[in-house]
């Protein structure tokens, strides 16, 4: 029997795991630890380490998973920036991932985020939670009246280009590699600078690479309308925060709605509510009455979990059965 160490594992994964019909071919352990240098010890004994977004397979843990004859490294996320692909290769270690669980269940919170705060529904919840139902300082905007740019027209990009073709909101897009399907719904520009000046909301849907690290930032900021509203359901290191607030500050920003922040491997994914958050800059943005902040949750859906469970469970299995699986990153 496979057996499987899975690291930041949380209670509604665990029931997805076991709940699938692969399960009887697997033997689980569930680690709330997070995976990293200190915590890679914990894999002894078992075959396989199953990780989530903010776990750290880096070159020095990769090495002690070599010492404990793992074999493959499964990560519950499409992305896969958070492992050393290279020092995982040296040591013949396979790393497997799950490209497309949902791309709709990401695609309709990104929606939701453009919907809740641009018609202010959050803060419409809260005075109504306190017996205030005056509608002074809740006045929103129409999607229909607005040009939005999404960055990266992958399986997630074009599902909520998709999903906001109803609306008759005025859509672009750019990526280097256009897709047919996505032509459907959008135009794509040419360039990034022109999708900047013409969007009134812009939605990142990219991974996370050096080239993409702090995609937004002072310059781009710059070539962006007034008032800008910017949503970030991808990865937290797609923006320069620091820039972002700069850009709140100034007006230049109207509206932020993020999922997603690029130091939240010490914050989301547990309760601090009775702790003082050390970040300066995210404590910075929870200020600002136009942001909204989740905690990387738009995956989290019961169709996203059972495609997350089935995904992993098959591409170990391929892994050891077959040699190969579809969705090994080379």
């Amino acid at each position: 029997m496979i057996k499987i160490a899975f690291f930041s594992a949380k209670p509604y994964e665990q029931e997805a795991f076991q709940k699938n019909g692969l399960s009887s071919k697997f033997e689980f352990h569930f680690f709330e630890n997070k995976f990293n240098a200190h915590t890679a010890g914990l894999a002894k004994g078992y075959d396989v380490v199953c990780i989530f977004v903010n776990d750290k397979a880096d070159a020095e843990a990769i090495s002690i998973l070599k010492t404990l004859n793992i074999q493959i490294i499964a990560t519950r996320s499409a992305g896969y920036n958070q492992i050393d692909v290279k020092a995982a290769k040296q040591h013949n270690i396979r790393v497997v991932r799950v490209p497309a669980y949902s791309p709709n269940a990401i695609s309709e919170f990104t929606v939701g985020l453009m919907l809740t705060l641009g018609r202010k529904i959050h803060k419409a919840y809260n005075r109504v939670r306190e017996g205030n139902f005056e509608l002074a300082g809740l006045e929103g905007f129409e999607l229909r009246d607005k040009t939005i740019g999404i960055i990266g027209t992958g399986r997630i990009g074009t599902m909520t280009l998709k999903n906001l073709s109803g609306f008759g909101s005025k859509l672009i897009a750019y990526d280097p590699f256009p897709n047919d399907e996505a032509k459907k719904y959008a135009t794509y520009v040419s360039s990034l600078d022109e999708l900047y000046k013409a969007s009134d909301i812009i939605s990142l849907h990219l991974p996370l690479s050096p080239e993409s690290l702090h995609l937004i930032n002072k310059e781009s900021l710059v070539k962006m309308k007034d008032g800008v509203f910017i949503v970030n359901t991808s990865r937290g290191a797609l923006l320069d925060t620091q820039a972002i607030v700069e850009g709140l500050k100034s007006g230049k920003i109207g509206k932020l709605a993020i999922d997603v922040y690029e130091e939240e491997a010490d914050i989301f994914y547990q309760d601090l509510s009775e702790k003082i958050i050390s970040d300066d800059v995210f404590s910075r943005l929870l200020t600002f009455p136009n942001v909204i902040v989740t905690g990387h949750q738009a995956f989290l859906t019961d169709h996203a979990l059972s495609n997350i469970a089935e995904t992993t469970m098959t591409n170990i299995q391929d892994i050891l059965d077959k040699g190969t699986s579809a969705n090994e990153v080379s």
